[in-house]
């Protein structure tokens, strides 16, 4: 399994090109792609997600854990506390990929915070 972020799903979405776009594809191909609920939402709240809708509902979520919210802030607050940003979607996605060991594709820069708490990027 290996998860993807909402930034690489647009970007995939979007026709362009770079090594998470890459990644990506590979992991659609595979079937080991999975969804944070989180990116989810992001994506289902973007004007265009009539269109991609259907696709997006059809792939698996990663299941949220028992502890899950408490976790996902104390890891936000790790990040804060270091002195970096964490926006709340970022804390929820970076935590629902470590509760499941699952690697994340991304190509936001801001996830680069959270590999000091374990979370592996692609």
């Amino acid at each position: 399994m290996i998860a993807a972020d909402t930034s690489s799903l647009r970007r995939f979405l979007a026709g362009q090109n770079g090594a998470d776009v890459e990644a990506l594809t590979d992991a659609i191909a595979q079937r080991s792609i999975v969804l944070p609920p989180v990116v989810l939402t992001e994506m289902l709240s973007d004007r265009s997600a009539s269109q991609t809708a259907g696709i997006l509902t059809s792939l698996p979520l990663l299941e949220v854990l028992e502890g899950y919210w408490a976790r996902a802030g104390e890891l936000r607050a790790r990040v804060i506390a270091a002195g970096y940003k964490s926006k709340v979607a970022d804390a929820l996605i970076a935590q629902s990929c470590l509760d499941h060991g699952v690697p994340l594709i991304t190509n936001d820069r801001d996830f680069r915070h959270y590999v000091e708490y374990g979370l592996d990027l692609v």
